[in-house]
């Protein structure tokens, strides 16, 4: 019975020496709530994936198509068709490949119509229906693939792929002949679908562009 009576008197002592104006409140505690359940592990089923798939996919061909149009606008301006032609590759672009790398995804532009014969592709009609359309599929366990299709939207380019004669100039198709002796990619007009660009994604870059798709971000609160 001492030794309870002394444990209680010290253990009173201790709390009835800590006041309330003397506890420190942590701060932030919502945004820390919500970093540590950043952090936790979750578990991403296969429908999380996909809807991933789409994310990336969306994320990266938007970002090759607007650096598209700006790379073209501007070599147009210095030096019309022949100094555009060769730019004309929005996967080959280092920060369309740097965005690429993050995403552990290959991303590839493919028609049936084609200028280079490297982008030859058969492509189901079902699949190529301006807009929204988008093909979502997983080839294999470790495999994502992602579809979307190509709509001729910007003027810029029925200079290289509209009407020859009256889009594009006889002396730049000439151009366009003498480097791509084989191409089909001509007649188009706008709102015309060219072909579709196809990217392939690793799973573990799927999984990773979910975690921060998903992640929660705090807003900003005001400080006045």
């Amino acid at each position: 019975m001492r030794f309870l009576f002394c444990f209680l008197v010290v253990a009173g002592g201790v709390l009835s020496g800590c006041r309330p104006d003397q506890i420190e409140h942590l701060r932030n505690t919502k945004e820390l709530a919500v970093e540590a359940e950043n952090w936790q592990v979750k578990r991403i089923l296969p429908k999380d994936l996909l809807h991933a798939t789409r994310w990336a996919g969306d994320s990266l061909t938007g970002y090759a198509d607007r650096e598209l149009n700006c790379v073209l606008a501007q070599k147009l301006q210095e030096g019309g068709v022949a100094a555009a032609l060769p730019y004309c590759q929005p996967e080959t672009y280092a920060s369309v490949d740097s965005l690429a790398r993050v995403l552990e995804a290959v991303p590839r532009r493919v028609t049936a119509k084609p200028r280079n014969p490297a982008h030859q592709a058969k492509l189901a009609a079902a699949e190529l229906t301006p807009d929204t359309l988008r093909t979502v599929r997983r080839p294999s366990i470790e495999v994502f693939f992602y579809q979307r299709p190509i709509v001729l939207r910007d003027a810029q380019c029925l200079r290289c792929h509209g009407e020859v004669g009256k889009d594009v100039a006889a002396a730049d198709y000439a151009l366009i002949q003498k480097q791509y002796p084989q191409d089909q990619a001509t007649g188009y007009r706008l709102g015309q679908v060219m072909g579709a660009w196809q990217v392939q994604l690793k799973r573990a870059g799927v999984a990773e562009f979910y975690t921060m798709k998903t992640r929660k971000i705090m807003k900003r609160r005001k400080l006045f």
